[in-house]
């Protein structure tokens, strides 16, 4: 005898499932199906032995005593209460463990079942759809059907072939083809035929179980895809989902799992911007895995869900739980544009499959009508981002947002910086109902409240390339301040080695002329201008306006306090140290050992104190350079050369020389 270890009644396309489940991971199951037709349905090989013998309670008990230690799992329907209870009945006398596998919600489920109360409860249903409908309640109540409107031509009433039937039939107004009289059972296939010759929708039935051809019945409306109407709702049990059946048979048979896993670009969330492939795979999955606004637009009945976006959760989660065969990550937009694919890729195996899906970028400037091959593209959601500064570089900018009120702050910074006439594009809840799209000025949006996952296109038909540094002194607002001059303001900068993502500190900013240049080069990082004189931090506010370096932040104080709490240089100009050169070198390597340090000294005895304080730190890479600058006087006629004081420029970076 085949020699199973698990008994099951498969009854319902959960059944059907739990069976394929079990071939693929080798599990010898016996398979019990009540039609030739339900068993043509399951393959059967080395691992599923399929019987489609209907059994009453005393031959399963005996079927079950064959099998020693066998694990019984009752997928039957909901409505065979009676078959149900000889399954519990039989595994209970033989002691088999038995499992009961329940479809989820009340009503509806994956073979488009609706239960209702009562006849009338079912003229109801049908009077609020269209479509044909074929009764199969006998003639007792069909005289509560009559009250479907346009009954005559939408009714087709299956009752017994006597005389007395046809004759009170015919009565309430069911004649020629709208009333078929025939004695049962009908198989599945005559069914299926009768329900495509006469175009039905709705098939209507009672609970009458097995004896009763419900099980046909169900298998027709399934194989045609029209909706099994059933007046009486089934019997309220207790049991397991189906993927609570599969994680308990993995757990008692030590099933490992290997899924099919798949990173799923939703495009802007709803299942019609999602390209075919990857809406397929998704209908497909048993686990969809994403933040809960990802997830609540893509799931359907029967699919579980894992509200999750962390890879190191993600990961533990598939790990724990075996059962599921197909997953789907979802990502929103597109999984190539600042998603989080990357770090779940490097945490998922090799094999796992990527859907692309429709950029938010695409998508919003497809509705504005813009290209967008010539737009800088940032994010500036759950990470720094210098808006202002890539505005004054860019034509056009498209930008992911992450608060609710960025677009009013970054507004309010256009018009503070003078740059009022750049045109703006807001795009909120993309493809969605509630979609919004705004257009204007910086003006129009000084009190707007937007989605926190807002997006938007900035238009500057006056941007600036800025290729190299080079301000002239005259650009700045000078006043009594002192300022470092453009030459030397230059190689300073020079010899900083600054990257465009640089954490610069500026100790002893002064009018704020290197804090602003090196905030124009650095403009993807930070500059700290640190300054104590009260008049020259007046001066640094207004040259950080004129200039828009909304990546400058002015700090009060004297260093090396005022740094404390600013968080970690990777390079620092010091043009005044207020005698505090030592400890402030000091408090620099603490926040970095690697930083980068420039020094300006004008008299010979700050340079033998900046080489005294360096011999005694942690530095490598030393550098003085002398500069000595003539400018041109207009003399008459003749220009004469008239030297400014030499300046003493010292790099060097944190670290020892092997």
């Amino acid at each position: 005898m085949f020699k199973a270890r698990v008994l099951l009644f498969a009854g319902t396309i959960e059944g059907r499932t739990l069976a394929e489940f079990l071939r693929r991971h080798g599990i010898p199951t016996w398979v019990c199906v009540a039609t030739e037709y339900g068993g043509s349905l399951i393959e059967e090989d080395s691992f599923l032995h399929v019987s489609h013998e209907r059994l009453d309670e005393k031959q399963m008990e005996a079927l079950m005593g064959q099998m020693q230690g066998v694990l019984v799992v009752d997928a039957t329907h909901p409505y065979a209460a009676e078959v149900t209870g000889n399954i519990r009945r039989a595994a209970g006398q033989v002691g088999c463990e038995y499992l009961r596998l329940l479809r989820l919600g009340d009503g509806r489920n994956e073979d488009n079942t609706v239960y209702v109360e009562s006849a009338s409860a079912a003229v109801k249903w049908l009077n609020v759809r269209e479509g044909a409908a074929l009764l199969t309640t006998g003639s007792k109540e069909l005289g509560e059907f009559t009250k479907v409107q346009n009954f005559e031509k939408r009714l087709y009433a299956r009752v017994l072939s006597l005389p007395k039937v046809v004759e009170q039939c015919a009565s309430l107004g069911f004649t020629g083809k709208h009333l078929i009289c025939m004695q049962g059972p009908f198989s599945t296939e005559m069914n299926t035929a009768m329900i495509r010759q006469y175009g039905i929708r709705y098939l209507v039935t009672k609970d009458t179980g097995a004896a009763g051809g419900f099980p046909e019945k169900a298998e027709s409306a399934r194989i045609t895809g029209i909706t099994l109407l059933v007046i009486g709702r089934p019997v309220q049990e207790k049991g397991l989902s189906l993927t609570e059946c599969k994680h308990e048979l993995c757990r008692r048979f030590q099933i490992s799992g290997k899924p099919e896993i798949a990173l799923v670009g939703i495009g802007m969330g709803v299942q019609e911007g999602m390209t075919c492939e990857a809406r397929q795979w998704c209908q497909r999955a048993d686990l969809l895995i994403g933040a809960a606004r990802m997830t609540e637009g893509i799931v359907l009945p029967g699919q579980a869900v894992c509200q999750e976006y962390q890879p190191e959760k993600i990961t533990a989660y598939i790990g724990d739980h075996p059962e599921f065969e197909r997953i789907g990550i979802l990502l929103s937009g597109d999984v190539g544009f600042y998603s989080g694919a990357k770090r779940l890729l490097q945490a998922l195996p090799e094999q796992t499959k990527v859907f692309p899906g429709v950029a938010s970028l695409v998508s919003f400037c497809a509705k504005l009508k813009e290209s967008w091959e010539d737009a800088a593209l940032l994010s500036a959601h759950g990470k720094p981002c210098n808006l202002i500064g890539e505005i004054q570089r860019h034509e056009k900018i498209f930008a992911l947002l992450g608060k609710s009120g960025q677009v009013k702050e970054l507004c309010g910074k256009l018009l503070e910086y003078g740059m009022d006439d750049v045109e703006i594009s807001i795009g909120e809840r993309l493809s969605y109902p509630e979609e919004r799209i705004l257009k204007g000025y910086p003006k129009d949006f000084l009190e707007i409240e937007t989605d926190p996952l807002a997006v938007i296109l900035v238009k500057n038909t006056k941007a600036r390339r800025f290729v190299t540094h080079g301000l002239s002194d005259e650009a700045f607002l000078r006043d009594k301040v002192p300022m470092t001059k453009e030459e030397i303001r230059e190689v300073s900068i020079c010899k900083l080695h600054l990257g465009q993502d640089s954490v610069i500190y500026d100790v002893g900013a002064g009018s704020g002329s290197l804090s602003v240049e090196m905030a124009l080069i650095s403009y993807k990082g930070k500059v700290y201008a640190i300054e104590k004189n009260p008049e020259a931090v007046k001066l640094l506010k207004k040259n950080h306006s004129k200039f828009g370096t909304d990546n400058m932040e002015i700090v009060e104080g004297c260093a090396p306090e005022a740094l404390k709490d600013l968080p970690s240089p990777t390079h620092a100009f010091i043009g005044g140290s207020s005698g505090n050169l030592k400890e402030i070198c000091e408090a620099l390597l603490v926040k970095n050992p690697k930083v980068r340090l420039v020094i300006n000294a004008i008299t010979l005895e700050t340079v033998a104190e900046v080489l005294k304080g360096l011999r005694e730190l942690p530095v490598c890479r030393q550098e003085i350079v002398q500069i000595s600058v003539s400018r041109s006087k207009e003399a008459g006629r003749y220009h004469m050369m008239m030297g400014q004081n030499p300046v003493y420029i010292i790099s060097c970076e944190g670290g020892i020389t092997s």
